[in-house]
């Protein structure tokens, strides 16, 4: 009786098990319930996130003055990295050739004046010597006058003699004046040629005198040295590019106008980034921003926006074909920071206080259209939805119902699959 039992059970189990088989294979799968959401309406407010560059407000190149073929040699050299105030001497040469030069022009200078002062000794004599001469050839042809006025009274042979020499005593008086001219002519020509040669050797004293004061360069403003590479270490040609140039140093050659260092203010720093295509129309100029830096976990700066560009740019060779507008930021300066290092940068965009809007998954991507599906009897029927701002979790619309339930994922059973609708910007931070 009881194996009875027991292969009565076994049948029944076994019957079950087929039944339930056959049910499972002929009754239609049960449906999938497609979460949803509704179109709200309320406040958003909308944060551009970006990662953007550390540039200096300010920064000026060091370099080597031009001096033509005359070697410059380092005697002192501020560190890379140190601080420097004002006027503070970075790079100072060596002067000892220049200060040849400087002597050998006031040598110059001193021998131009020494002619000048003999030009116009000589001049004062010869203007002296003139005027004598014209004194006493004055006289003369007063004196002829005198002897010819008694004519009357003289014989003929002694009549015309005075005559004769009342003539000779004018012309010589009228050649002297000429004379006078010419020498003042001279004199005076004398004396500038000596004036020239002394601006001259002047001007030389001047240019030495600059030359030896561009051997000290000082920092045009408060900052840090950062040096460059000695591209003269290695003759002035490597053949390997990888290998590496030392900075310059105290002793080091320096050829006239090279670069020898750069100097940095970090009292005022400034943000480069860039924003893509559909976030450009939430960012304006003014807009407060949160920087974040890389190297500083711990620090966060406050700043705003400075510029927008109004154009597009695409990088030649880049693989992202999506269009990129450049900002900029001003930002408060820290000693710690330096130019270059990365930042992560959260602009706070409009705030948008009567919005409709709605998760950001719940939009689609139908034939190259943003579109939902809204919530239909049973069903869900697809919608094309204007999306006004992006955020990293909604979409902003403006042709939707508050309150209109939507899918949150694609409700289709078959056939090819909707694409989510990803815009294609940054991180944003939403309501």
């Amino acid at each position: 009786m009881t194996k009875q039992r027991v292969s009565v059970g076994i049948v029944l189990a076994v019957m079950v098990g087929i039944a339930v088989l056959l049910i499972a294979r002929v009754a239609p799968a049960a449906g999938k319930r497609i979460p949803t959401a509704r179109v709200q309406r309320g406040r958003v407010q909308v944060t551009v996130y970006t990662t953007g560059e550390l540039r200096a407000g300010q920064s000026a190149q060091l370099i080597a003055p031009a001096l033509g073929n005359i070697n410059l040699q380092i005697v002192k050299l501020a560190p890379s990295g140190e601080r420097l105030r004002k006027d503070d001497v970075v790079v100072e040469f060596d002067p000892a050739e220049l200060n040849f030069s400087l002597e050998q022009a006031k040598l110059d200078l001193a021998q131009a004046d020494q002619e000048l002062t003999k030009a116009e000794a000589q001049a004062t004599v010869q203007a002296a010597e003139d005027a004598t001469a014209l004194l006493h050839a004055k006289f003369d042809v007063r004196r002829a006058e005198l002897d010819a006025s008694g004519n009357e009274l003289e014989g003929a042979i002694k009549a015309e003699q005075n005559v004769i020499l009342l003539k000779e005593a004018r012309e010589r008086l009228a050649q002297l004046e000429k004379d006078l001219v010419s020498h003042r002519e001279t004199s005076k020509a004398g004396a500038n040629v000596s004036r020239e040669k002394r601006a001259k050797a002047l001007l030389a004293v001047q240019v030495a005198e600059k030359n030896i004061a561009s051997l000290e360069i000082r920092a045009p403003f408060d900052g840090f040295s950062v040096l460059r590479q000695n591209t003269d270490a290695m003759g002035g040609f490597c053949c390997d590019p990888s290998t590496p140039l030392p900075e310059y140093r105290v002793g080091d050659s320096v050829g006239s106008g090279r670069t020898i260092a750069d100097l940095i203010d970090t009292s005022h720093i400034e943000v480069a980034a860039k924003v893509n295509e559909t976030d450009r129309a939430n960012v304006s100029a003014g807009d407060a921003v949160e920087v974040a830096v890389d190297a500083l976990p711990d620090a966060k700066f406050k700043g705003t926006v400075r510029t927008v560009a109004g154009v597009a740019a695409r990088r030649m060779f880049s693989a992202d074909a999506a269009k990129k507008f450049d900002l900029t930021f001003d930002i408060a300066g820290d000693l710690r920071i330096r130019p270059g290092a990365t930042v992560q940068i959260a602009i706070a965009g409009p705030n948008l206080t009567d919005a409709l809007y709605i998760p950001r998954q719940a939009v689609f991507d139908l034939s190259g259209r943003p579109s939902v599906y809204v919530k239909s009897g049973d069903g869900f029927e697809p919608r094309d939805v204007k999306v006004t701002v992006w955020t990293d979790s909604l979409a902003v619309v403006d042709n939707l119902t508050p309150g209109t339930e939507i899918a949150l994922i694609d409700p289709t059973a078959a056939g090819k699959r909707a694409r989510p609708q990803v815009a294609p910007a940054t991180k944003q931070a939403s309501r």
